[in-house]
């Protein structure tokens, strides 16, 4: 990737919208937080060469770091960078969750609430189901709005 950036404005946009620490172990402030706005987009490190960037959340932690490298090759800016889940057993708990969820209550109520009307089954049953569809969808939201912001503010071209 390239940017249109030279090197000297890339490192200053990074230091101007980065808050300094690592983003693998952001930690919310959470109730604190409310104080207090965002002013700088990414959370993360960074040096002459590599970055790693996760999105600055004021409740949680972001779901995915965006890892690179940059350097100046004939007076350009190339960047490589991938974006990777931060935990992929914490992006697994919150694509399947649901799913046990959903299969537990099932038999928890097919085995041992027999007198509980059908509404309140379907009731859950499909608030379940909204849930595991949210969940899929707010997953793949982040990643997108974590690399679309990283294109804006550095101006990448592909």
């Amino acid at each position: 990737m390239n940017s249109k950036l030279n090197i000297a404005e890339f490192r200053n946009r990074l230091k101007e919208n980065t808050k300094i620490g690592r983003p693998d172990i952001q930690l919310s402030l959470g109730i604190f937080s409310l104080f207090y706005l965002n002013s700088k987009i990414f959370y993360g490190i960074f040096d002459d060469s590599t970055f790693r960037l996760t999105i600055n959340y004021n409740f949680t932690s972001g779901f995915y770091i965006l890892k690179g490298k940059y350097q100046n090759i004939d007076n350009k800016l190339k960047l490589n960078y991938i974006i990777e889940p931060m935990s992929r057993i914490g992006i697994t708990w919150i694509k399947y969750f649901p799913f046990i969820a959903l299969i537990g209550f099932n038999c928890f109520y097919f085995f041992n609430l027999k007198n509980v009307p059908n509404e309140i089954n379907i009731i859950f049953n499909s608030f379940i189901v909204f849930i595991i569809f949210f969940s899929r969808w707010d997953i793949k939201r982040k990643r997108k709005k974590l690399e679309q912001k990283f294109i804006e503010i550095f101006e990448i071209n592909e």
